[in-house]
């Protein structure tokens, strides 16, 4: 079966399949797999998803001075 969509329902198809899998609560249930197989299948016509949020830096440690005891 084929669909006659133009680029705006598309966009906005792939958009909410692509929506629905990242926010599913069950990433590896049957309908988030179904749902990946058919998100695959636009993937020629995808621009690549942005990067993943980057983490945030680890606070630095810095040297603790020593105690000059004796």
């Amino acid at each position: 079966m084929r669909f006659d969509l133009n680029e705006e329902e598309t966009s906005a198809l792939r958009k909410l399949l692509a929506d629905s899998i990242e926010y599913d609560r069950y990433p590896l249930s049957p309908r988030v797999q179904t749902l990946k197989r058919i998100l695959s299948k636009f993937l020629p016509t995808v621009p690549p998803l942005p990067p993943a949020r980057p983490q945030p830096p680890e606070p630095s440690r810095t040297p603790r001075s020593r105690s000059r005891r004796g």
